[in-house]
């Protein structure tokens, strides 16, 4: 197979995947992302660059939101939402800190290929995507190496949250420059 074809794959794999997400649950992170005070989003390894991407664009749409752990983030409170994602939904870090958020009281968003997985069971609000988890290179879901399937789709899930949340608000796109980074 080329690039061209492997490229080809891929994009039908997304398009598989991500037409099997629960649209009520979308809907409801969708509706929390509007009612919440401050929003958290956390995971790890390449899911914690797809966090960063989000959180960045919430940013410019003039959202109070933050990147867990970093040195900027202020501390989560019952008002706020939390969102996770995690392939396996079983990374102790991300379970450590879902854990906590739920103690505290803040409402919490699960994005994982494993509902009942420590992290699915903390959930309020618990997305699934049916894509191979990294650990599970064998399952046939996907031509890709390891979690890249569930990387790519929340990525897409994150961006269309950005659009339904856009939507909502009755926000264009050009709105969104005036707080884009101006030091590059």
């Amino acid at each position: 197979m080329n690039t061209t074809a492997f490229t080809e794959e891929i994009l039908a794999e997304l398009q598989r995947t991500l037409s099997l997400i629960d649209d009520r649950e979308a809907e409801k992170l969708a509706a929390d992302m509007l009612q919440a005070k401050k929003i958290f989003v956390a995971g790890g390894g390449r899911s914690g660059f797809m966090a960063k991407s989000f959180v960045m664009r919430m940013m410019h749409m003039g959202l109070d939101a933050y990147v867990v752990g970093e040195t900027v983030t202020p501390n989560l409170e019952a008002d706020d939402l939390f969102i996770v994602g995690s392939g396996s939904g079983e990374t102790q870090s991300l379970a450590a800190m879902t854990q906590k958020a739920k103690s505290i009281g803040a409402t919490v968003a699960a994005i994982t290929t494993n509902p009942e997985s420590t992290i699915g069971g903390l959930a309020d609000i618990a997305i699934t995507i049916p894509a191979q988890a990294k650990a599970d290179g064998k399952s046939g879901k996907s031509i890709q190496p390891m979690g890249s399937l569930f990387e790519q789709s929340l990525l897409v899930f994150y961006d269309a949250l950005i659009l339904r949340f856009m939507e909502n608000k009755g926000l264009e796109s050009d709105k969104m420059y005036g707080r884009h980074a101006n030091l590059e």
